[in-house]
């Protein structure tokens, strides 16, 4: 069966600083790489789209997404280029979902016009707190003030499908903290809510601090109450949850993510990115100028391929799908792998199901309300 080229990510792994808690491949500053960056990515995407030709059944992007680092970083011809580039070489299908990642700082009016004339048609900004000293503390370089400006000046520019990038468990935040940054957040009427709990990964400032007991993090009871106050004034706000930490105004659910949780193949391109296409996972080089060098050299920027197993692919499409409220479609992956869950999970299921933590039902199998607050170690017993 012909592969249908549905979804493609771009990583720009630059930012204006980084983050103290991040882990993501990225890095300050390299202005002077931007623009053999931009041209090394272009070269790369045109030569991805050469599969079109072994593709029958190829009806365009559903979704892009041009996330980061920050995208906004670079200059906005050098960003409104590679969008354009990904458009002409790939093309969309119809309503596709056009997703660019941003930080406030980096976008005014201007810029904003700029994204939606090349066709992007979803912002997601990088808010994660409307607090000036959380802000401080995690090594963000815009304020509240900022971030307000940011939105405010995306709805100007004609942005009717904005997601806010919002982060809990920060150091030094307590439940009013979280009430007042949600509370403003939703005064935005955002149609989208990506609600992060800090996690600390190694190899970051944060993870060092840590290790030297000098990190301050709310206590598990106050992190719970948080969750408690999401769930409280999202609902009231009309966004519903649909996966582990998304809520959206129906109809405005990310599709390039949902792509993801649902172990879909799609295309990848830049520094670290990872693509996965017919059961073939493929990571890229992360260093951005070892990155350039390669493409430049016409050689393979491509330093590890997987190939899944049926089994493996199988478990991963379970787990990703449980993230999801609706859950993992029966129908679906039976027709995906000819496996039944009740067969290949066993008594390992039917424990889960007698606790009451999943519920299997006639179309899907998903995670209580039970078992929300246990959904790590529910998917690690069925991975």
């Amino acid at each position: 069966m012909a592969a249908i080229m549905a979804a493609l990510y771009l990583h720009i792994p630059f930012c204006l600083s980084k983050c103290h808690y991040c882990s993501f491949s990225s890095s300050a500053g390299g202005q002077e790489l931007y623009a053999p960056y931009v041209a090394a990515l272009i070269l790369e995407l045109t030569r991805l789209a050469e599969v079109k030709s072994e593709i029958t059944d190829n009806p365009g992007l559903d979704s892009l997404f041009v996330g980061g680092g920050t995208p906004t970083c670079l200059p906005r011809e050098l960003l409104q280029g590679v969008i354009h580039s990904s458009l002409d070489l790939f093309g969309t299908a119809p309503g596709a979902e056009i997703s660019v990642e941003a930080n406030p700082g980096t976008v005014d009016a201007w810029y904003l016009e700029a994204l939606l004339e090349v066709g992007v048609n979803r912002l997601s900004l990088g808010v994660q707190s409307f607090d000036n000293r959380e802000l401080e503390l995690v090594g963000r370089v815009h304020n509240k003030k900022g971030a307000c400006l940011a939105i405010k000046a995306a709805r100007a520019a004609g942005f009717d499908n904005i997601n806010l990038d919002l982060m809990y468990g920060l150091p030094g935040q307590n439940r009013d903290s979280w009430r007042k940054t949600l509370e403003k957040g939703l005064s935005f009427l955002p149609e989208h809510l990506s609600l992060y709990q800090l996690t600390i990964e190694p190899d970051t400032p944060f993870h060092t601090l840590l290790e030297n007991n000098t990190l301050s993090l709310p206590a598990e009871e106050e992190i719970i109450l948080m969750d408690e106050i999401t769930n409280e004034l999202c609902s009231s706000a009309g966004l519903h949850q649909y996966e582990t930490s998304n809520y959206a105004r129906e109809g405005s659910e990310c599709r390039h993510n949902i792509n993801y949780w649902q172990n879909a193949d799609y295309l990848a391109a830049g520094a670290s990115a990872v693509s996965c296409m017919l059961g073939v996972r493929e990571r890229r080089i992360a260093d951005p100028v070892e990155y350039i060098s390669r493409i430049n050299r016409q050689e393979s920027v491509v330093i590890e391929k997987e190939s899944l197993s049926v089994e493996d692919s199988f478990r991963e499409t379970v787990i990703m799908g449980l993230r999801m409220v609706q859950g993992v479609a029966r129908t679906a992956l039976y027709e995906r792998y000819a496996l039944e869950l009740e067969d290949y999970y066993g008594s390992t299921l039917e424990k889960l199901l007698a606790l009451g933590f999943l519920e299997l039902t006639e179309t899907h199998l998903r995670i209580t309300s039970k078992g929300w607050p246990l959904s790590n170690q529910i998917m690690a017993e069925l991975v």
